[in-house]
């Protein structure tokens, strides 16, 4: 997935990391070896495929410090951990020491872009994208795995991106925090304790696998429109920004980073000329950050349908327009 012209990445310099001890994997396979044919065999399975691909991933942090300002002009309303982050990659960036961000907490009302900003940072860094909704996830387990007594039981989130992953320091999106379902025995959340702490992140052990893993370096971002059913605890451990919506030119000039994006990620993007109109421009400023992608890839497909290769203002509809039509309101 490429990046927009308009922000240039610097080379990300790639070093390696054991996310697990191959050694820890193997005598906890042993031991189910020891219980037979009542052993779990999609635990057997996972670790077989920990030992066949071993625990190093890659460790990715950029070779200088990257366009922060571009993206500030792109994502004007996320100036304000933008310039954090900025300080954070200037310190990790004197030093061979890894890439470390501090967890962050994006507060703002829905759809004003707070999940196509990790989404945007993600590329920036140059490491692996992940994203996790919790608003229609009720599993305790979703983060932290199930048990494998448990029937259909898996590995969490967290796991896979990590272990079935090719990174170490994954930017790991949750979405909609403040939506997290669960009761007092399975608190989604509650694995985020350990995990948003460097120290004990650096030992996370998955209910299901049962093998620590090192998820010290992962780079979080949550997102949520409202802080007061977050737990104290996890509001203490991460950076909290309280994200406005855009104003009219800020909100053109998300309109104008999507346009280049979408036209950036796709081999039928090149056919497209490198602005967009302005008119056009001003339909789609007019929507949230979020529904700015869904008509932005309508138009496209709106554009190819009537045999060119530009978008047109009339290529741009509201989403919501639209949507109501398809189902009859």
């Amino acid at each position: 997935m490429s990046l927009p012209a308009t922000i240039p990445t610097p080379i990300s310099i790639a070093g390696f990391k054991d996310v697990y001890r191959v050694p820890r994997v193997e005598e906890a396979l042993n031991g189910l070896q020891e219980l037979g044919s009542g052993a779990n065999e999609a635990l057997r399975a996972t670790y077989l495929r920990m030992i066949r691909t071993g625990g190093q991933r890659f460790v990715i942090k950029p070779s200088a410090l990257p366009d922060i300002d571009a993206l500030v002009e792109e994502l004007p309303n996320f100036g304000a951990p933008l310039e954090d982050i900025r300080k954070q990659l200037a310190l990790c960036l004197s030093s061979d020491d890894p890439l470390e961000l501090e967890p962050i907490l994006l507060l703002g009302d829905p759809g004003i872009g707070k999940t196509h900003f990790a989404r945007r940072l993600a590329k920036l860094l140059g490491t692996g994208h992940n994203f996790i909704g919790m608003s229609s996830l009720t599993a305790g387990w979703i983060l932290s795995g199930a048990s494998a007594q448990w029937k259909n039981a898996k590995p969490g989130k967290v796991f896979d991106a990590l272990v079935k992953g090719d990174y170490a320091n994954p930017v790991i999106v949750v979405d909609e925090i403040d939506k997290a379902g669960g009761d007092a025995q399975y608190d989604p959340l509650g694995s985020l304790y350990t995990l948003l702490e460097h120290d004990t992140a650096a030992e996370f052990v998955d209910e299901f696998a049962e093998v620590p893993i090192d998820a010290s370096d992962v780079v979080w971002i949550a997102t949520a429109n409202d802080a007061r059913s977050i737990p104290e605890p996890i509001l203490n451990r991460m950076n909290v920004y309280e994200i406005d919506a855009p104003d009219e030119e800020g909100a053109r000039r998300i309109a104008r980073g999507i346009y280049d994006e979408l036209r950036g990620e796709h081999a039928w993007g090149r056919a497209f000329p490198d602005d967009l109109d302005a008119e056009s421009l001003d339909r789609l400023a007019r929507l949230s950050p979020r529904e700015m992608r869904r008509a932005m890839l309508a138009a496209f497909g709106n554009a190819k349908l009537a045999g060119r290769n530009a978008v047109l203002p009339e290529d741009v509809m509201d989403e919501r327009v639209a949507r109501k039509s398809r189902i009859g309101f």
